[in-house]
């Protein structure tokens, strides 16, 4: 990864995964302040500028091999309506964690499970890793069926897990190695 640019990634005839941009901060400062994104993801709050300096830290990741996270683009005018990426990236334990979320502008199209799927792709077959991993909320039912849309198999329950905005959280632990079958309609 280190020395290799960031790929943009196809996604559907109207949607791509692509690097994010300093132009996209606006995005990451809208998400900041979507009371989904804020309830399931707990993101600080950020201004332009420090929007900006997250998409530099990112792309910082990307080179460290420590993580990879992409925009996810309207196909339209090439707007970023979501984040998607794996994060906690271990190229020699060959693992990382996913996460992703939407805006409003986003849902309701598939794009999660979508880019969810084309990382995992390039994930397991591009960059070689073995294990990836996925968890929410249990109280997050739309991110459950993101998970087993995109294939990954629910592997338990993680008790009181993740500190959210109203308390502790039981999360679910989904998971998708290397071999296992893609899904059909992917």
């Amino acid at each position: 990864m280190r020395d290799s640019d960031q790929p943009t990634l196809g996604l559907t005839a109207d949607a791509e995964l692509r690097p994010w941009r300093p132009t996209d901060a606006h995005a990451l400062v809208a998400a900041c302040q979507d009371p989904d994104i804020r309830q399931w993801n707990r993101p600080a709050q950020v201004s332009a500028e420090g929007a900006r300096a997250k998409i530099a830290h990112w792309h910082q990741r990307w080179h460290d091999e420590q993580a990879a996270v992409w925009a996810v683009a309207d196909g339209a005018d090439g707007a970023a309506v979501g984040l998607a990426g794996l994060a906690d990236l271990d190229l020699r334990g060959g693992s990382a964690e996913f996460l992703y979320w939407l805006l409003p502008a986003g849902r309701g199209r598939g794009l999660a499970a979508s880019a969810t799927v084309r990382i995992s792709r390039w994930a397991l077959e591009d960059l070689g890793l073995h294990r990836l991993r996925l968890s929410h909320s249990v109280a997050n039912p739309a991110s459950c069926r993101v998970a087993a849309k995109a294939g990954f198999r629910l592997e338990g329950t993680l008790r009181s897990a993740l500190l959210h905005a109203d308390g502790w959280h039981d999360e679910h632990l989904h998971a998708r190695i290397a071999g296992d079958d893609w899904p059909a309609d992917a």
